[in-house]
């Protein structure tokens, strides 16, 4: 059965994540992520693919703030 259908290489992992609604909040989930490594909920591994999902999404949300900021700057100017 392996060769037709191989193991999922990730398994999904349960810990308590706050929210991440702006760009300074990422380093409360990065906190979280710590906690869950120490106490032994995640793995250092797991632990690395969560922190990389946390730092694309604050990318992600400060960028779409320096678009408003530039798109209100544009709009007082015009």
């Amino acid at each position: 059965m392996e060769r037709i259908a191989p193991p999922p290489k990730d398994q999904p992992v349960q810990f308590d994540l706050p929210t991440i609604d702006t760009a300074d909040e990422a380093a409360g989930g990065a906190r979280a992520v710590l906690a869950a490594v120490s106490n032994g909920t995640l793995t250092p591994h797991e632990a690395s693919s969560v922190m990389a999902l946390i730092d694309q999404f604050r990318r992600t949300l400060e960028l779409t703030e320096l678009e408003k900021r530039v798109s209100n700057l544009e709009m007082k100017s015009a």
